[in-house]
């Protein structure tokens, strides 16, 4: 296996992202580990960008990491107290969360030992004009981005909402 910079660009991504990843689902305090789920989706972005997909990059960037993040901490600035803590989790919730990343990573584990990955070497950039990118964008065919820009307007819309409830006093 040789080590190029995009390998070690990548693994130094992955090492990030799953860092942050159990920072996110081990902290108590609520504001941190919001502030670790932005870290985990700009490593996201950096693996986009890494791939060659900027235009899903910089969606990743401007949808999740600037929009999602900003409501959770919104919602959570709102709703709780500046030293509020999560609970302490009970043993039998500990346990079947602990046996679900047990067996999510054996599954991964199993994929990536039996997938025959196939190393590319002619890899070429390509330059898409903006009005090739626009029209992709308003087909609804295999390759067009209507159907995931509308999930993610309705998953913003979703988190609008819920903010707004749980703003709202009773």
């Amino acid at each position: 296996m040789e080590f190029n910079l995009e390998t070690i660009v990548f693994y130094f991504l992955a090492a990030f992202i799953s860092v942050f990843s159990i920072l996110t689902v081990t902290t108590r305090r609520m504001v941190r580990s919001a502030t670790y789920l932005l870290f985990v989706l700009f490593g996201t972005a950096g693996i986009y960008f890494l791939l060659g997909y900027t235009f899903l990059g910089s969606v990743q960037i401007m949808v999740y990491a600037g929009g999602i993040v900003v409501l959770y901490v919104f919602s959570i600035l709102l709703t709780s107290g500046e030293g509020d803590m999560a609970a302490k989790l009970k043993r039998s919730k500990f346990l079947a969360g602990l046996g679900t990343t047990v067996a999510g990573a054996v599954i991964v584990l199993f994929i990536t030992l039996k997938h025959k990955f196939i190393a590319t070497t002619d890899i070429e950039p390509l330059e898409v004009n903006i009005k090739t990118i626009g029209h992709h964008m308003l087909s609804g065919d295999k390759y067009g981005y209507l159907l995931p820009f509308e999930a993610v307007s309705i998953l913003l819309l979703a988190c609008i909402v819920g903010g707004l409830l749980i703003a709202r006093k009773r």
